[in-house]
């Protein structure tokens, strides 16, 4: 990938350590949302990891009712924008409208309502919220028309093996519409997805085990260097 030039990079001591979303991302064209630009976004609630990715934004959905906690927990910790879950599964009405203004109020840039969302919710939600309302597309028999006269700004696409799929066939329908889509967990199925149609990938980080893993493997391998320096300066 062609180096960027004329953009200086500075990386304090304390943050050489942190989750990178692959640089492929950066091939995207990006949505633009009250004037910047955002091509990755990072899958987690995972506080730690929240405050330590270089990606464009949050993108913090759960498999569970969304709460008013949690939005005000990552957006306190969050350094770049976050688009917050508001629910169209388990809950919906007014509940997910109540809660799509909490997390405008705290700065979230987008909301995101799940697969079966009711027509109705959507409805609700933009009538309170004056930030983007995202819809999650895990099929392409989707009704895409009926999501957006309802009020949806953007699509997020979601089908496991399927995704580049989906974005294709709904892109076949919907040219402009933005799309933000599962890159996938390799290069080339990232880049499949945005040559698909997707404008911004999701990109889900290792998880914190996972992490720790890494790092515990890495001071187990100083430790023994230590040792075995430590055997040759006792000339043993």
């Amino acid at each position: 990938m062609e180096e960027k030039k004329g953009s200086p990079s500075i990386t304090t001591d304390l943050r050489k350590h942190y989750v990178s979303v692959p640089e492929v991302i950066d091939t995207a064209s990006g949505i633009i949302i009250n004037g910047k630009r955002f091509r990755s976004l990072l899958f987690t609630t995972d506080i730690a990891i929240i405050l330590n990715n270089d990606a464009d934004a949050v993108i913090a959905v759960y498999p569970f009712s969304p709460h008013p906690a949690i939005i005000q927990g990552i957006t306190t910790v969050a350094s770049m924008p976050v688009i917050a879950g508001v629910g169209g599964g388990i809950t919906n009405g007014h509940r997910s409208a109540n809660i799509a203004l909490f997390a405008e109020a705290h700065g979230c840039i987008g909301v995101v309502l799940n697969s079966p969302t009711p027509t109705k919710t959507y409805q609700q939600v933009d009538r309170v919220v004056d930030i983007p309302i995202i819809s999650t597309i895990v099929s392409e028999f989707t009704n895409i028309q009926e999501k957006l006269d309802a009020g949806v700004d953007i699509l997020n696409v979601s089908g496991a093996a399927q995704t580049a799929h989906i974005v294709r066939e709904i892109r076949k329908k919907f040219p402009k519409v933005p799309i933000i889509a599962t890159g996938g967990p390799t290069d080339e199925s990232i880049k499949e997805t945005i040559e698909a149609g997707a404008n911004a990938i999701t990109y889900t980080p290792p998880s914190n085990g996972k992490l720790f893993s890494e790092l515990m493997k890495k001071y187990r391998g100083q430790e023994e260097i230590k040792y075995e320096e430590r055997q040759d300066s006792q000339g043993k």
